[in-house]
């Protein structure tokens, strides 16, 4: 029986990057593996419960890793078959090119993997897309408490999880062969070698 996983993702993040990334490769790779990617908002995580959400701002006044999200929903709903490759490049925009997620930014994104960045922008910038920004972080926050990414859900069992080294595939099977031991909860280091 095929697994399926649902793995988290906010573009401004590196460790969402590395982990993603081994996602993406894995899979690429023939795992058997069903996986997800869902959208979790780094800047609703932190906002105080009186604040407004971030999908009920006004456009303009929404942050631009609400943007960045919005730009790898649409791609995930619209172009199924790109959305690795543009998932992929907007992280890149971020934390191999050192910009910030302005308009340009994630149109030359999605452009740089064939995709019509007039198509993608629109579609970003549609009710569609901020709702299921809205239910899949407030369905990650309420059923899982999940608090960061990446975050790797299955099931019941929701692992937050940083990787050191981006898109390492060995990485991502030993984390899954770890996710279904429930009596692990925490194991950090005190101080990463390197």
């Amino acid at each position: 029986m095929t697994r399926s996983i649902a793995v988290t993702f906010d573009y401004r993040c590196p460790f969402a990057y590395n982990g993603n990334a081994a996602v993406v490769n894995a899979l690429r790779a023939g795992l058997d593996v069903d996986f997800r990617f869902m959208p979790f908002s780094l800047d609703q995580v932190h906002l105080d419960e009186t604040d407004t959400p971030v999908w009920d701002i006004a456009p303009e006044l929404r942050g631009p890793g609400v943007r960045a999200l919005l730009f790898g929903i649409a791609v995930r709903e619209r172009h199924p078959e790109q959305f690795f490759d543009a998932h992929l490049a907007l992280f890149a925009q971020r934390h191999d090119h050192g910009l910030r997620f302005e308009e340009q930014v994630l149109r030359d994104a999605v452009a740089s993997v064939g995709l019509d960045p007039d198509a993608v922008a629109e579609e970003a910038s549609s009710s569609e897309a901020l709702e299921i920004l809205a239910n899949e972080h407030t369905e990650a926050v309420a059923r899982w408490e999940v608090f960061g990414v990446p975050t790797y859900v299955e099931g019941d069992e929701a692992v937050f999880v940083r990787f050191m080294e981006r898109g390492r595939i060995d990485d991502l099977e030993r984390m899954l062969d770890l996710l279904q031991w429930t009596r692990l909860n925490e194991f950090k280091r005190t101080r990463v070698p390197r």
